[in-house]
């Protein structure tokens, strides 16, 4: 299994991981927000075998005021049906934790729907806690 950095190529695979998920977005959308993260500096890793993207992580990094160095995020995960249980998204975060860690973040924060209960098992099997409540809200534009 490769880890890498997610290209335009992977738009495809990517929209298919995605609606996994439960989001609908085309093959062309995801080209599009992929290529707006690398210009705000943020990261989606993918895994691949045999030339098959079968999953991915987008992350990111925050500079915060109350916390003595930067702090890494994964935002969303998903490996396909099939590979689960295999040790993909353990790769995959264990690779954003390394690239956190070389940048010097000081945590690595999962943020996780509440109704995705296997997910956060899965997140707690890596040793990561709950330690907090995260609220959204669309904004009125």
């Amino acid at each position: 299994m490769l880890i890498r950095d997610a290209s335009a190529a992977d738009a495809g695979a990517l929209s298919g991981l995605i609606r996994e998920l439960g989001y609908e977005v085309s093959a062309a959308e995801a080209a599009d927000r992929l290529a707006e993260q690398r210009a705000m500096g943020l990261g989606t890793l993918v895994a691949e075998e045999d030339g098959v993207v079968i999953g991915c992580v987008s992350w990111s990094l925050m500079r915060v005021l109350h916390r003595p160095g930067p702090v890494g995020r994964v935002s969303m995960m998903v490996v396909t049906a099939d590979r689960r249980g295999r040790g993909v998204g353990k790769a995959l975060v264990r690779a954003v934790e390394e690239k956190c860690a070389a940048l010097g973040c000081v945590l690595v924060e999962v943020t996780s729907n509440l109704r995705r209960e296997a997910a956060h098992r899965f997140y707690e099997a890596l040793g990561y806690e709950r330690t907090s409540a995260r609220f959204a809200k669309t904004p009125a534009l």
